[in-house]
């Protein structure tokens, strides 16, 4: 029993297969290669062949707009395919020898069948990797993946009645939730408003003017903004006067969202509204700054109160560990030595021996943090 239990235990923390005869066969051989383990062999003969780390090979890149596009990835060993539609993961992609970080809404409904997932990812003026990802990333290149996660996501069974409210990229993961409801024949009395620049500029848009054409219960309204300016949510009485009855999901630009989110509130519907933040807003945080030391490296940077951490640290050339640069994947998190630091999204401040997520933290003072 000792020896059965010695093969059957683990050879990693990560993604080990549920077949326990499999995960035996595994063990033994990761003991009798040590120091090399499986994966340095099994690398060899399939990228996507990892207990260690969840790796995928990008299949296709299929244009979207002039500046958006849809990965096709192949995820390796130890992926779940049982997300909810809604939910992202993030994706590690190797720029100029370095592993570089971000996070992306799926846009495929959750199956097993299929064994594919796909990202739509936008170009963004100060995003490098965005615009590799487009342009610069050819079909068999092979990515990190982190598992799926996030609370914007769409029960099942969906809701009665829902309302979808997004403009620009925001409306990537509501496509995962409607692809999700055809794909189950579920789905239910649903309007998408949707806004983008111009008729070119909608992501998804023959999809869309298909999904409407072929299911009575779902209306697509698209506001072209270069043209017809904001959609007003004052104008919902008039094109949608049973908005209030609707469970809601809204992804957008902070303006938009911040929009929403006072309209639900006045309106006494904040249990009613799922909102999901690609970015973190910085108007109103006025942290005072410091002087930022970074124990470790034996470095300091005078940063401002709208400066994060990890860009102060980046800029003085300290190695900080990121990854969606979101506050959301805990990649970044580090021991604050002394002083004090302002959550950008809470505003919160955090002092001394605590953890802190230095993508979304700011210098409320001096502070010095153990990198």
């Amino acid at each position: 029993m000792g020896v059965r239990k010695w093969l059957e235990a683990p050879a990693a923390d990560v993604s080990a297969p549920r077949r326990p005869s499999v995960n035996m066969l595994r063990g033994a051989v990761t003991r009798v290669t040590t120091p090399l383990l499986p994966d340095d062999f099994l690398h060899l003969a399939n990228p996507l062949w990892s207990a260690r780390e969840l790796r995928g090979k990008v299949v296709e890149v299929r244009a979207e707009t002039s500046d958006s596009a849809t990965l096709v990835i192949k995820p390796g060993w130890g992926f779940n395919f049982d997300y909810q539609p809604g939910q992202y993961i993030g994706i590690g992609i190797l720029v100029d020898g370095r592993f570089h970080w971000r996070s992306y809404s799926l846009t495929s409904p959750p199956s097993r069948d299929h064994k594919l997932i796909t990202i739509a990812v936008k170009a963004m003026p100060e995003g490098r990797l965005s615009s590799h990802l487009i342009n610069g990333v050819p079909a068999g290149t092979v990515v990190r993946l982190a598992a799926p996660q996030g609370n914007f996501a769409l029960p099942e069974p969906p809701p009665a009645k829902i309302l979808f409210l997004t403009a620009g990229s925001g409306i990537t993961p509501v496509m995962a939730m409607l692809r999700a409801m055809v794909r189950r024949g579920t789905l239910p009395d649903v309007v998408h408003v949707h806004s983008a620049p111009t008729e070119q500029d909608v992501m998804f848009g023959e999809e869309l003017v298909a999904l409407h054409d072929a299911h009575p219960e779902f209306v697509s309204y698209v506001q072209h903004t270069r043209s017809g300016g904001r959609f007003k949510l004052a104008d919902l009485d008039e094109l949608f006067p049973d908005w209030r009855e609707r469970q809601t999901w809204a992804c957008g630009p902070v303006e938009m969202l911040d929009e929403v989110e006072k309209k639900w509130t006045d309106e006494g519907l904040v249990g009613s509204l799922h909102t999901e933040r690609f970015t973190i807003s910085r108007a109103d945080m006025s942290g005072q700054g410091g002087t930022v030391t970074f124990a470790k490296s034996d470095r300091s940077a005078e940063l401002d109160g709208a400066t994060t951490l990890l860009e102060g640290g980046e800029n003085e050339g300290v190695q900080m560990p990121f990854g969606c640069r979101m506050g959301i994947c805990q990649t970044c998190v580090a021991p604050l030595l002394s002083g004090h630091v302002r959550d950008l999204r809470s505003g919160r401040e955090h002092g001394e021996g605590e953890r802190i997520q230095t993508c979304v933290s700011v210098a409320a003072g001096d502070c010095t943090i153990d990198l």
